[in-house]
């Protein structure tokens, strides 16, 4: 990032930060706090690593990403919109994103994640996709974020001609087309009335580390599991 606030590359010649503070936090992982420095205690909206931008960033992508989905298939009922919804904003998405917005190379990491190679790791590249967001968000509003979504997510969209399949099915087909056992998914926890419960699933696949997710129904927990496992895959397994 150059002193005026502009990126180097890629997104950066279509966009100058106002306030460059708010584009350097979303670019800051938490380990390079200790070694950078910085004010004490940031301000409410101002932070000074990316966690908290992270937080409104994906709220804002949220809904952006429903509402282009909600208009582009106006026939489609709620269940396939949520599909499309989720693959837009799951994590290797976002990834893929911040690749092509060049913010890889802007990532301020301290020295030992740095040694790591935790520039490459995804899940940075989501968070840090997320924060810039937020910032861009929070620096010019809701209509410069939509202009940014549209650059970087019509053309996933169009790509995607049917609804992607459900996490449930996805995971399965996966399982099969290795040869692995079907994924097990176990009840572990249900809160609340009876006539509202609460269900906490876990989802296991052989070879896997199993995952836990809630949801108000058993079927809405089990598919939450399953989503979470197949995030954890890496891009090339899918």
């Amino acid at each position: 990032m150059s002193e005026n606030g502009a990126f180097s590359r890629g997104w950066t010649a279509q966009y100058r930060f106002r306030d460059p503070a708010l584009l350097e936090a979303a670019l800051t992982h938490p380990s390079a706090l200790n070694q950078i420095g910085g004010p004490e205690g940031a301000q409410d909206v101002k932070a000074r690593d990316y966690e908290r931008l992270e937080f409104l960033g994906d709220r804002v992508l949220g809904l952006l990403i429903a509402d282009m989905i909600f208009r582009r298939f106006p026939k489609e009922r709620e269940g396939a919109l949520a599909l499309r919804h989720s693959a837009l904003v799951r994590r290797e998405t976002l990834s893929q994103v911040a690749l092509e917005m060049g913010l890889q190379s802007q990532i301020r990491l301290a020295a030992g994640e740095e040694a790591a190679g935790e520039r490459d790791n995804p899940a940075i590249l989501a968070n840090v996709c997320e924060a810039v967001i937020a910032a861009l968000y929070l620096d010019a509003g809701l209509e410069a974020v939509r202009g940014l979504v549209d650059r970087y997510w019509s053309a996933r969209l169009e790509k995607a001609v049917r609804p992607p399949r459900d996490p449930k099915t996805a995971l399965q087909e996966w399982a099969q087309g290795r040869g692995l056992p079907l994924p097990v998914y176990r009840e572990t926890g249900r809160e609340g009335p009876p006539h509202e419960p609460y269900f906490t699933v876990q989802a296991e696949i052989e070879g896997r580390s199993a995952t836990s997710a809630s949801g108000r129904s058993k079927r809405a927990a089990e598919q939450a599991a399953a989503r979470k496992l197949l995030q954890d895959l890496a891009p090339e397994e899918l």
